[in-house]
């Protein structure tokens, strides 16, 4: 047997539960992974709130997670490129890898370069195949200056950094906090609530070119606010203000794949981007971590730990 998360209708944590089931079998062109490190995500929580039941709905009983990094346990039919014992980083779209063990596609996994922690590597598809979409979304260029919402999050962490490494300048919108460290990564941080118009005017007084919205709560009328063609607006959670103003919506579906996995696990095993965890969490303690997720006041990321 082996321990996965499950649950059985919409709400908040208290639906979640750790639940013994067999251990999964791959299949053909499948890899079965024991998993090191599991990131969680806000996506998951508007799912298991029945949120997005319209766009991704559940089929009880649900599991969760995509993100995973692991060791193979076992290979399916036709796998030739993998062997077992391999650190491999990949994803599901099976909400399966807040578990033990995870059934993967093999096309959907990248070698673990071996000096990445497993927290890191565990939580790194939807954060930054998130961000890699969203900063390629508004084509970010020397001289420029883009403005990333929600930057010590997740997505915006790593967002911010991808824009500074096509050499823009960064404003990263983020609570007092959060200044210094966005600081030492070269980003100039502003402070949200109100006045933030101001403050980003004053922080950029040739204008801003693009802007990469990671938080909602009205970032795409601010960004069309500053003067900012929609073409160059990303937003990954105002979907409604999206269709409304014409914007992108550029995200993980744009920037799933073990290609662009694989480049963004080598960036940060050279040293080029990082990925903050701000804490881990054993697997039987997924409540709690998804609590101290649904404060949306975490640098970085958290991570399970089965």
């Amino acid at each position: 047997m082996a321990r996965a998360i499950r649950f059985d209708e919409y709400g908040d944590v208290e639906v979640l539960r750790v639940e013994d089931v067999p251990r999964p079998v791959p299949g053909r062109g499948q890899v079965l992974v024991e998993v090191r490190a599991a990131g969680i995500n806000p996506g998951e929580a508007a799912i298991r709130r029945g949120f997005l039941h319209e766009r991704f709905p559940a089929t009880f009983p649900s599991g969760q997670g995509s993100d995973f990094a692991g060791v193979v346990a076992e290979l399916g039919e036709g796998v030739g490129e993998i062997a077992v014992g391999d650190e491999v980083i990949g994803f599901v779209d099976t909400r399966s890898s807040h578990a033990d063990f995870v059934v993967a596609e093999a096309a959907n996994l990248t070698p673990k370069p071996a000096d990445l922690p497993w927290e890191v590597a565990g939580a790194l598809f939807v954060a930054g195949t998130t961000a890699y979409a969203a900063v390629g979304a508004v084509c970010p260029r020397e001289g420029e200056t883009v403005v990333v919402s929600g930057a010590a999050g997740g997505v915006g962490s790593l967002a911010v950094q991808l824009a500074k490494l096509a050499g823009a300048t960064v404003i990263g919108l983020a609570g007092e906090a959060n200044h210094e460290w966005l600081r030492e990564l070269g980003v100039v941080p502003v402070s949200y609530g109100e006045g933030v118009l101001e403050r980003i005017k004053e922080a950029a007084p040739d204008g801003v070119h693009a802007f990469v919205d990671t938080f909602g709560s009205g970032y795409v009328e601010l960004a069309l606010h500053l003067g900012i063609h929609p073409g160059r607006i990303d937003t990954i959670i105002d979907f409604e203000a999206a269709a409304k103003y014409n914007v992108k919506t550029d995200g993980n579906a744009a920037g799933a794949s073990a290609e662009i996995l694989r480049e963004l696990s080598l960036l940060l095993d050279k040293g080029l981007l990082t990925l903050p965890v701000a804490r881990v969490y054993p697997l039987a303690e997924v409540r709690d971590a998804y609590r101290e997720l649904e404060r949306r006041h975490t640098r970085g990321k958290i991570v399970l730990r089965p």
